[in-house]
């Protein structure tokens, strides 16, 4: 049986997508609070600047997967506009069901699916572009989804993968004092759960870094792969472009 990683646990390979799904149907309602309070509100400079190199036009076909609670599908419904295609997914039904929710009070409504990025129920060649934010580092085959990610992507698409990366030397040991002593107490005292912001600090630390990703999105057949570090490496965007 093939072992993975969850979080700094040696997990059976099939045990892992299960493992992830307790830690986000547990956070799921916090889970917008919790993003604002442990990034300082910094992660919705990083999705806006992933709008941005996104350039999506009006008519354009988007999919988000790991979509969770909607931030990018909607921003991403705004630039296609009334005649372009967002989908919505995410592996995890409470998390989707939030997004979804938020969605609607917003006046979106959007395609909405669970979805297993490593198995994506899509044709060939039908996105302009594919995102995953902050999700991808919890996938156990991390290959087999960059390459469905490609499949689905038209030839000239871009795929953008925004993670959390490997942070700058000078701020590792106040970044991994904050991760490993603040972040599961602020879980605790707002979602009633340290675990699994202890997970969340752990699965940082297992994912590969920027240029072990872009040598994988390489691998996955994207031609042309990029990527910029955001807040000193705490996140980068990483952005692939089939040929």
């Amino acid at each position: 049986m093939n072992k993975t990683h969850f979080g700094f646990d040696t997990v059976n390979e099939e045990e892992k997508a299960g493992k992830v799904r307790q830690v986000f149907d547990s956070v799921a309602p916090k889970y917008d609070i919790m993003n604002d309070l442990m990034s300082a509100g910094l992660h919705r400079a990083w999705k806006a600047y992933t709008v941005m190199v996104a350039n999506l036009r009006p008519g354009q076909k988007a999919l988000d997967i790991a979509g969770g609670t909607g931030d990018l599908a909607k921003a991403f419904a705004k630039k296609v506009g009334p005649t372009g295609i967002v989908c919505h997914t995410d592996i995890n039904e409470a998390m989707l069901r939030t997004g979804r929710n938020r969605l609607l009070n917003h006046g979106l409504v959007l395609p909405t699916m669970v979805c297993d990025a490593e198995k994506l129920p899509f044709q060939d060649n039908y996105f302009d572009v594919v995102s995953v934010a902050f999700g991808l580092r919890n996938m156990t085959h991390k290959d087999q989804a960059l390459a469905e990610m490609q499949r689905v992507l038209k030839p000239g698409g871009k795929l953008l993968v925004l993670e959390f990366s490997q942070v700058a030397p000078p701020l590792r040991k106040p970044y991994d004092w904050y991760s490993f002593n603040i972040l599961p107490r602020l879980g605790q005292a707002i979602a009633g759960d340290a675990d699994s912001y202890r997970y969340l600090a752990e699965s940082i630390r297992m994912h590969p870094d920027q240029a072990t990703l872009k040598t994988m999105m390489h691998s996955a057949g994207f031609g042309h792969v990029d990527y910029h570090n955001l807040t000193a490496g705490i996140a980068a965007l990483h952005v692939g472009i089939k040929c």
